[in-house]
């Protein structure tokens, strides 16, 4: 194993991924390419991806990001841990070839009901009832059983189409076939589709460990490992010991930076367990965020760079209940970024 270059501390960690993910300073950058810069953004649920994406590019309107979806400029599919991604038309096939492997061994350990071969008959089936139009989740069911239909989306490449999956139509249940919506893959192969999965993970959560990595996509540890070694990477260790890896040119800020307050969605990638070395969610505040109740996390607002409370919007106004007692001026900002974001929502 190569020498580190030096620890970083958790504040710097925490830094770095504040930068990477556009949090200490909205990015004026085509929704596309911010995509690629923080490694896609989670989708579930259509509002989290446009508020995930206001706190994080400057002057974003939401018809910005309807509109870049019904251009096809960014697509949003099932890819990394079989969940739904907002991610750049460039990037799809790579990640959805990286992770095809994958989708598809996590989808028949967790529904043993059923073989790889069942599944891709129910695929085929799909691929001929979708071709030269569009597929309702309704129909997908019938033709495959749920949830196996839908599932058979591992065997077929199809992406979720608007006007479904958009803030003005939120649930994401009408389907066409990515070669048709978006072209075929070309010349692209699965070994470069993980090269770009860890070079996304590094430009928008690094530095990270290999391990980091592989949760985030839902790839082997293997997988990561190699395509690491065909990088050229830079190493460091975290104050526990932990290699680190990273790519040449990236930021690392002073950890001084200052961090302005943010709000973030339900979903958001930074509070997830793979991002944990960064300390952005506390983990004294981990079970008041993610629980039983709430799997998919409740919308949160960061002080200094890490949760500090929560949010939720409702009767036209967006509620803000801190954890702690914040400072005149910290209030004063948070309630500056609140009512942006209660215009952001407003019809």
């Amino acid at each position: 194993m190569e020498a580190a270059e030096r620890v970083l501390t958790g504040r710097e960690l925490n830094r770095a991924v504040l930068a990477r993910q556009l949090l200490l300073e909205r990015a004026e950058l085509p929704l596309p390419r911010a995509l690629e810069q923080i490694a896609g953004i989670q989708a579930q649920y259509a509002p989290s991806m446009y508020v995930g994406l206001w706190s994080r590019v400057a002057a974003l309107e939401r018809a910005d990001v309807t509109r870049a979806l019904e251009d096809r400029r960014v697509v949003q599919a099932t890819l990394m841990r079989l969940t739904i991604h907002l991610v750049s038309r460039e990037d799809f096939w790579p990640m959805a070839l990286g992770t095809a492997a994958a989708r598809r061994r996590l989808w028949l350990r967790t529904h043993p009901d059923v073989t790889a071969e069942q599944m891709a008959a129910i695929a085929a089936r799909i691929r001929e009832a979708a071709a030269g139009g569009t597929l309702h989740r309704r129909d997908m069911d019938e033709l495959g059983g749920r949830p196996h239909g839908l599932g058979a989306g591992q065997w077929v490449d199809v992406v979720r189409v608007p006007p479904s999956g958009t803030w003005e139509r939120r649930r994401a249940d009408l389907f066409a076939l990515a070669d048709e919506w978006l072209g075929p893959p070309g010349d692209t192969t699965a070994e470069a589709g993980v090269e770009l999965l860890v070079r996304r993970y590094l430009t928008g959560f690094g530095p990270a460990r290999p391990a980091e990595i592989a949760d985030w996509a839902g790839l082997a540890a293997r997988d990561v490992t190699a395509a690491l070694a065909r990088l050229e990477v830079r190493r460091f260790a975290g104050e526990d010991g932990r290699e680190l890896v990273d790519l040449p040119g990236l930021p690392l800020p002073d950890p001084e930076t200052p961090a302005p307050v943010r709000m973030l969605p339900t979903w958001d990638a930074t509070l997830l367990v793979h991002c944990r070395r960064a300390q952005i969610l506390p983990e004294e505040h981990r079970p008041r965020i993610f629980s039983v109740r709430t799997p998919q996390s409740v919308p949160t607002f960061l002080v200094d760079g890490a949760v500090a409370g929560t949010w939720r919007y409702a009767d036209g106004k967006v509620a803000i209940e801190p954890f702690a007692r914040l400072d005149r001026a910290t209030r004063r900002a948070l309630d500056e970024e609140a009512e942006r974001l209660r215009a952001f929502h407003a019809p």
